[in-house]
Parts: C-alpha cells; sequence; structure tokens
C-alpha cells in the first residue's frame, strides 16, 4: 500500500464528502493507496500544504487555491467532486422570505467564512446589490477559526442565537439550520435560486501538484478513481454516507449526511467543462484574485480526464 495524505478544509460537511468517503469505505485502499484524511482550515492553507509537498490531495474549492497559488501555477484540477457553487443562503426563519429572492439581505448582517465570502459578495453584485448602498454587511461568526469547527454548523449556531441575520455556507450547515427551526433556505444556486452566473463561480475540486504528478502519475489517477467510484457508490446508495458520518461527525451531523448526500448526488460528475472553467476565471478575476484568465490546459489535469467516464 502506498501513503497517500488528502487535506480538506471541512470534514463536518458535504462540500467535498465523496474525497472524505472515499478515504472511510475504502475506495483509495481498493486502488492500492493507504489514505488518510486531515483536516486544514482556512481552506487556502490546505492548497500551501499541496503546493509544499506535504499533501498528495486537496479536496476544496478551486477558487481558494489562488491565495497559496496565484494562476493556480505548480497545482492542478484533477477532477470535479461535485458540480456548481455549493453554498447556499439561509435567513432566520422568522423574516418573511421568498425562496430565490436575493433582496432578503437589504439591511441584514450575513455570516461566511473566508473566501467563501467572495463568492457570496460576487453574487450580491450580480444580483444588483452594492453592499454600501445596501447596508449588507458580511462576516465570519463566533469559533469559526477553532480548531474541527464546520463553518457552517458554527454558522447554524450563530442564527439560532441572533448574532447574525442569515449565512452563506455548506448543506450541513443549511440542515441544521432548517431541522431545528431557526432558518429557511433563501438562496440555493445549483438549483436556479439565484443569479444564474453564480453557478460556475467555484466547484468543490479534488487537486493535486504537479510535483506529485511529476513523481506518481499512477497514484494521482488511482487517487481520482477513488474518487469517482465513490461518486458513483453514494448515488446508487446515499445511505452509506450514514457509516463514514457515524465515524466522523457528531449525532446530530451524522443523522442528517445521508439526506444531505441524497439531494447533492445529482451534481456528482467528475467531469470539468470548459464552461465551468471559463466561470471559474471570470469569478476568480471579479474577486480580483486573478489578473488574466488560465487556459484549460493549464489548470485542469487532462491526461487524467479518461477516468472522469470510466466504466463501471
Amino acid at each position: 500500500m502506498k501513503p497517500v495524505v488528502l487535506a480538506v478544509p471541512d470534514l463536518v460537511s458535504n462540500s467535498y464528502f465523496p474525497a472524505i468517503a472515499a478515504v472511510e469505505l475504502g475506495f483509495f485502499r481498493a486502488e492500492g493507496l493507504d489514505a488518510r484524511t486531515e483536516l486544514i482550515f482556512p481552506n487556502y492553507r490546505a492548497f500551501e500544504a499541496l503546493r509544499d509537498g506535504s499533501m498528495d490531495f486537496v479536496a476544496g474549492p478551486a477558487h481558494a487555491a489562488l491565495v497559496a497559488c496565484p494562476r493556480w501555477e505548480g497545482l492542478k484540477l484533477l477532477g470535479a467532486l461535485a458540480q456548481g457553487t455549493f453554498w447556499l443562503l439561509v435567513m432566520r426563519s422568522d423574516l418573511a422570505t421568498t425562496p430565490g429572492d436575493v433582496n432578503l439581505v437589504r439591511g441584514r448582517t450575513i455570516g461566511a467564512a473566508p473566501l467563501v465570502d467572495l463568492t457570496f459578495k460576487q453574487l450580491l453584485r450580480d444580483a444588483g446589490i452594492d453592499l454600501a448602498r445596501d447596508n449588507v454587511n458580511v462576516v465570519g461568526v463566533q469559533d469559526m477559526m477553532e480548531p474541527g469547527v464546520s463553518f457552517g454548523v458554527a454558522a447554524a449556531r450563530a442564527l439560532e442565537a441572533r448574532t447574525i441575520d442569515g449565512f452563506w455556507a455548506n448543506a450541513m450547515g443549511a440542515e441544521n439550520a432548517v431541522r431545528s427551526g431557526v432558518g429557511k433556505i433563501v438562496l440555493d444556486v445549483r438549483r436556479g435560486l439565484g443569479p444564474a452566473s453564480a453557478f460556475h463561480y467555484t466547484l468543490s475540486a479534488l487537486m493535486t501538484s504537479d510535483l506529485a504528478i511529476a513523481r506518481d502519475p499512477d497514484m494521482v489517477a488511482a487517487g481520482l478513481r477513488a474518487v469517482v467510484r465513490t461518486q458513483r457508490a453514494l448515488a446508487d446508495d446515499p445511505s452509506l454516507a450514514t457509516e463514514v458520518g457515524r465515524r466522523l461527525f457528531p449525532a446530530a451531523e451524522a443523522a442528517a449526511i445521508a439526506d444531505i448526500i441524497a439531494r447533492d448526488v445529482a451534481f456528482y460528475d467528475a467531469d470539468v467543462s470548459p464552461a465551468a472553467v471559463t466561470g471559474l476565471n471570470a469569478f476568480a478575476q471579479a474577486a480580483g484574485l486573478l489578473d488574466a484568465p488560465v487556459a484549460y490546459d493549464d489548470l485542469v489535469a487532462t491526461q487524467f480526464r479518461e477516468n472522469w467516464k470510466m466504466p463501471v
């Protein structure tokens, strides 16, 4: 067995779940890789570790890598863990809410994690909201920087405490807020709630380094195959997620994860399309993370893409 390390910026989450589950359900092991998961937060620090050679893979938001590696230099996008921008806007349940109505943020305080907040701010701009003019305050939440804390879970707690009016975070945080009755989902761009342009701001991605590819391309290909096979296994049987949740998550989140994954599997396609890269480039430029577009072949590890659609 070849030892490999996968970094994730949020463990108690659906966001990067296919990669986490690939470790826990033995799909890496079936490919000859003895994989372990390491939690590294904030998200850009996971990419710093990948850049510096202490990680073999990162499961994270593709745009966050630009903080560690300008123009994604030294890194490659191996495949999508899930298609599209995967965070949701949840607002307090006592507010009058209409699904898809971005105007609800006017005069409100919204929690969002570092770098994740850039996607929310761009969404607001695309929807005609001006943060200053419309008095929208985008903030962090209490305890979000503590080791092992999921931002979405912390945001749901902050919403319940009413220290914020809403949050932009993963579906685990949204599920907690909805199940407890403290929040309602207002925006979910993957499902048509919000500006269409926001779908391709970023994606949940499996990434590796040029160093890892040069050192051991077979290992890289095997890691990608493990994740693709996990996506398919979860699509066939989302209840497999409960097994992973029981090992890694607190009880409430473990009980919820299979339902969340059952909804997410519609987006489980490892293909990285030209449209996804075009949208990622455009968002990164608008957010000030990138000075000019990066060519598809310079960002995506195309030599491995046959694994995206490999036979069952």
